[in-house]
């Protein structure tokens, strides 16, 4: 599933669209993982963009009349394209702009959103339930050593949880606590303040070092512009089960937390 690096590097492939004027759109499968609201068409006709910003792993593209409120799902796709490129089995959704370009959602398993949010979408049932976001000042060691006091779960558990921190999936939960040098299995509510610090500096860093790369792409990512991201050459963890830690040499290993697979090193995380 795409997180927070590869959604991100989507909307900033879309910006191109900013200002820019809708001519008509195309629901030609509402089938997704909610109904498409049939409203859409008619809701986004000659509005303009106005906006593209980003709550956890949601898209939200604002308009004159409201916002619409985007999901990528496990392997979906936002393109941008020109209008005379013909649409693929998987391409459900389009709207197209008076400047001749097209943002496409593309997803074979139909996990993905297109949902409406109206004037107010900081308020719709999707985001207000949301945690901070992960590169806000707000998340900071001392807040997550607070919100982890009563937590039993696995610490990687919890900082998978949206409604602790928002976008940190399991690639980028598995890399971060390496870099810390914290187990995945040890109890939330046993890692200490100082390690939180450590922690949440070590989310921030592996996210950017992911933005700067363009996020991961292991099967069906590619950004907006149809390149490939490149941060997964650079996994200490990820993926890597047998292969030697790039820090001590020792086997990568990889156990099952939360149904995901987990990887870490048994030498560097304590």
């Amino acid at each position: 599933m795409p997180e927070l690096p590869e959604v991100e590097t989507t909307r900033r492939g879309l910006l191109p669209l900013l200002q820019q004027t809708v001519s008509r759109v195309v629901i030609r499968n509402p089938s997704l993982r909610w109904p498409v609201p049939a409203h859409i068409a008619q809701s986004l006709n000659n509005q303009r963009l106005l906006e593209l910003s980003r709550r956890g792993k949601y898209i939200l593209a604002r308009f004159e009349t409201g916002s619409l409120l985007l999901h990528l799902g496990m392997s979906g796709r936002i393109c941008l394209l020109a209008q005379d490129e013909p649409p693929g089995k998987h391409d459900h959704f389009d709207i197209h702009f008076t400047d001749g370009q097209v943002l496409r959602l593309r997803d074979p398993r139909r996990f993905g959103a297109v949902l409406w949010a109206g004037a107010e979408p900081q308020e719709h049932a999707l985001l207000k339930v949301l945690g901070p976001e992960p590169l806000d000042l707000e998340f900071s060691g001392d807040w997550l050593y607070r919100q982890l006091r009563n937590k039993t779960a696995p610490i990687k558990n919890a900082i998978m949880d949206s409604h602790l921190v928002v976008g940190v999936g399991n690639i980028y939960a598995s890399e971060s606590l390496f870099r810390a040098g914290i187990h995945p299995e040890t109890p939330a509510r046993k890692v200490s303040k100082l390690r939180c610090r450590r922690l949440v500096a070590e989310i921030k860093a592996t996210l950017n070092d992911a933005l700067k790369a363009g996020g991961s792409s292991l099967r069906d990512f590619f950004g907006a512009d149809g390149n490939p991201g490149y941060f997964q050459q650079e996994y200490f963890v990820y993926g890597r089960t047998g292969e030697a830690c790039r820090v001590c040499g020792a086997p990568i290993q990889s156990i099952r937390l939360g149904q995901r697979s987990t990887f870490f090193c048994r030498r560097c995380q304590r």
